[in-house]
């Protein structure tokens, strides 16, 4: 309930107040005297049409007949009440009987002063868009990154004409349609009071995008449990100790692995642990829900801990598979051992069991294999979860549900995920909708978010198909798991799709045997701060502790020759002066730079190279070739996954200073004032097809640029094979458009198995030969 008062009212005046009715399309008026008497017989509108007319009787608001009103909506209330006062001043049988009885029914004295709508109704209007602000945008001043990174926006009062000295004033709010949200059950609150409210429920550890969704009934659903704190309710002793045994569990997972198998790529949960008893509270909701098979896709972070903690694997077996590797599989007739395969295999294999649920269900669990190209098992996931329920007869594709694990990168990089997304509401794709959970490391291996994509939010690909985004703050654990079962909800009640994105943090890394700190110290210092600052503190205190050939020729590859022609053949060498001359300029760094101790040492080492001209070893030699084109005013692009840092640790084209954060790229200064951008390095976002066409067009434009795009893996290169065939190797022959792209595979076999040595050489060897 809202209070309104008229212009330069006295004492004695009587207030109007606007109340939301429980049907979200209608409102009441009631009349309320200055010293707190009611008046007996409210109006009620709707906000369609013309009229006003009073309540009778007792019965609930939503069954009473809510009749028209000029009022159309809360918006326009100051001035349609002063248009009637008006018409009803200058002649009283131009306004509506009860209208008039309205209006008279103030004292003479009193109605000299109620001469329209006042200034609290105006305050009122902007409370009321106060709140609709924190119900669309309350995500952006949520408090999300467990790290402080990320600061979250301040809602400014200045917009909605409040100041610190209306904080402590009161509004009436009445009895809300959700009780237990503004009022609490309290008609009278202050607007300090509300502010609390609408941050704890709107820019807490949760927030909430749905804005975007046109479902009314999907959005009063939510709000309903948002504003009633109803996914607060079953937090008693008991459930808290469910949720700590699970977190135990899965550090203590964590923690032996760590101790057993210090060598081994392991991908832990560590600093995500929170998504295991998410998890396990979403099945056993999906399950208390009608849910009798979960299909699970999951990418390789904590794929361990989900096979042992939930999905019931033995821990010797993954442990064997961690230090041995595959064994072959004995058959029982005797044939002989089969080969299960090589490579990752511990990180790839699928894996299914029976799970009973806390609240007495049983629900089936299948995890899907999948290769190192993680989002390329979504839609086989989808798939399967499709053909289950067919075969079932679950025609209301409530018995059998997807789940989807993603990284906040490949989420946002892959096209597939859009794809997969897109088969959500396909009729004959469609599998009741799937909850999507991604792993938000605010990393993508070794490059920040600010590398992987344009949006807000690496979610916001959901919000095209109009998906529900929950995002959560990976150390509540009660916030994850209270997500994790709205998710279930929300899935069995309107069978679309849900997001859940889990902002945490990767403690060791991309694996456990990576340094972050050459590419992300800022980040890689608040982790260490985090975990070890409490620690420090306590130890501290010990111590005191009581198109076509015309446009092809007219463009600037004029005078390049035709394919049919001679090929070009230049000598690039330079002399050794030019050398160590640039090689001096790309070794040196700027006064204070505090560079990491790995990165000092490579320094020093390629000092030496340049001194005596031996050991120059590959990564060294590509950056003198670089700066020669440099230092001749070349324009050189190198884009590719973590070309920075380089994916063996040998590029090191752009430095971090361990203690600012700061970053300086050597490549940008071999000679003097040299011109901005010249020299462009760019980690991209997870994308080989995408990334791979974009930057062959950007080697269209310009011949006498060197534009280089290089895969993480050779047999990354796989994912972009449409590229190749459809245009590299054709485009010249077919549209006239020569390009001078410069492709680089850093490797083809090195022993991580045939997802690491699938290159296929031959096919770019064919290419050449065509």
């Amino acid at each position: 309930m809202y209070p309104h008062t008229f212009r330069g009212s006295p004492p004695l005046c009587r207030l109007l107040f606007i109340r939301q009715a429980a049907h979200p399309k209608h409102f009441l008026l009631e009349v309320r005297c200055r010293d707190g008497t009611v008046d007996p017989e409210p109006l009620a509108t709707s906000r369609c049409g013309n009229r006003f007319h009073p309540t009778s009787g007792n019965l609930p608001l939503w069954r009473q007949r809510q009749p028209h009103s000029v009022l159309h909506n809360a918006s326009n209330v100051a001035y349609d009440l002063e248009e009637l006062w008006h018409a009803w001043q200058a002649d009283p049988s131009s306004v509506d009987e009860l209208w008039g009885n309205f209006f008279g029914s103030f004292d003479a004295k009193a109605s000299t002063y109620a001469v329209a709508a006042s200034q609290t109704i105006q305050d009122t209007m902007q409370l009321l868009h106060l709140i609709a602000n924190f119900q669309i945008h309350g995500h952006t001043m949520a408090k999300l990154d467990p790290l402080g990174l990320d600061v979250p926006e301040d809602i400014d009062l200045s917009l909605y004409h409040f100041m610190e000295a209306d904080l402590d004033r009161k509004f009436f709010l009445g009895f809300s349609m959700t009780p237990g949200f503004l009022s609490d059950y309290s008609p009278v609150v202050t607007l300090r009071e509300i502010l609390r409210k609408l941050h704890q429920a709107y820019c807490g550890g949760v927030s909430y995008e749905f804005a975007h969704i046109l479902d009314r009934d999907k959005c009063k659903w939510l709000r309903d449990r948002i504003e009633t704190g109803k996914p607060h309710d079953d937090y008693d002793k008991n459930r808290r100790l469910i949720l700590l045994q699970s977190l135990i569990r899965t550090t203590l997972f964590e923690n032996f692995l760590a101790a057993r198998c210090p060598s081994s790529k392991r991908y832990g949960i560590d600093s995500g642990e929170t998504l295991i008893p998410g998890r396990e509270a979403l099945f056993d909701r999906a399950a208390e829900l009608g849910v009798e098979n979960v299909v699970i896709g999951t990418s390789h972070r904590g794929r361990l801990n989900l096979m042992a903690n939930v999905l019931g694997r033995p821990i010797s077996q993954i442990i064997s598979e961690l230090t041995v590797g595959p064994r072959p599989i004995q058959v029982a007739d005797g044939q002989g051992p089969i080969f299960t395969g090589t490579g990752e295999l511990y990180l790839q294999q699928g894996v299914s069991c029976d799970r009973p649920t806390h609240g007495g269900k049983n629900v089936h669990l299948s995890l899907v294999a999948h290769p190192c190209h993680l989002e390329s098992v979504d839609p086989v996931v989808m798939g399967k979860t499709r053909a289950k329920q067919f075969y079932s007869g679950d025609v209301g594709r409530t018995r059998t549900m997807s789940v989807l694990v993603h990284g906040d990168g490949a989420f946002t990089g892959q096209g597939v995920v859009y794809e997969t997304l897109n088969l959500s509401a396909l009729k004959n794709y469609t599998t009741g909708g799937t909850v999507h959970i991604v792993l938000n490391n605010r990393v993508a291996a070794t490059a920040d978010q600010s590398a992987g994509r344009s949006s807000r939010y690496c979610t916001d690909i959901a919000r095209a198909l109009g998906a529900l985004v929950f995002h959560v703050n990976g150390d509540d654990v009660e916030a994850v798991v209270r997500v994790c079962k709205l998710a279930a909800e929300w899935r069995q009640t309107f069978h679309s799709d849900v997001v859940v994105d889990l902002v945490c943090y990767r403690r060791f890394g991309h694996n456990e045997l990576d340094d972050p700190t050459l590419t992300l110290p800022e980040m890689y210092q608040k982790i260490h701060d985090k975990v070890n600052i409490f620690l420090d503190e306590e130890f501290a205190k010990s111590k005191d502790f009581v198109v076509n050939k015309r446009d092809w020729l007219s463009a600037s590859w004029t005078g390049f020759k035709p394919p049919e022609q001679i090929s070009r053949v230049f000598d690039t060498g330079v002399k050794q002066d030019r050398l160590k001359f640039v090689g001096r300029a790309i070794t040196k760094l700027p006064v204070n730079f505090k560079p990491h101790r790995a990165v000092e040492k490579l320094l020093k080492q390629r000092v030496a190279m340049i001194k005596t001209g031996e050991k120059i070893d590959w990564a060294f030699a590509e950056a003198l070739a670089f700066a020669t084109l440099l230092e001749e005013g070349n324009h050189i692009r190198l884009s590719g996954q973590d070309v920075e840092r380089g994916n063996f640790n040998q590029r090191h084209a752009i430095l971090h200073d361990q203690e600012t954060g700061a970053t300086y790229c050597p490549l940008d200064h071999v000679v003097m004032d040299q011109n901005e951008g010249l020299f462009t390095v760019s980690n991209s976002l997870l994308s080989e097809y995408a990334v791979l066409r974009f930057e062959m067009g950007y080697s269209m434009e310009n011949p006498n640029s060197l534009v280089l795009w290089e895969a993480q893996f050779g047999d990354f290169a796989n994912c972009a094979q449409v590229i190749f065939d459809q245009f590299l190797s054709c485009a010249e022959a077919r549209w006239l458009r020569q390009t001078g792209l410069v492709v680089l595979l850093p490797h083809g076999y090195d022993g991580q198995g045939p997802d690491h040595s699938g290159a296929h050489f031959e096919r770019f060897l064919q290419i050449i030969i065509i």
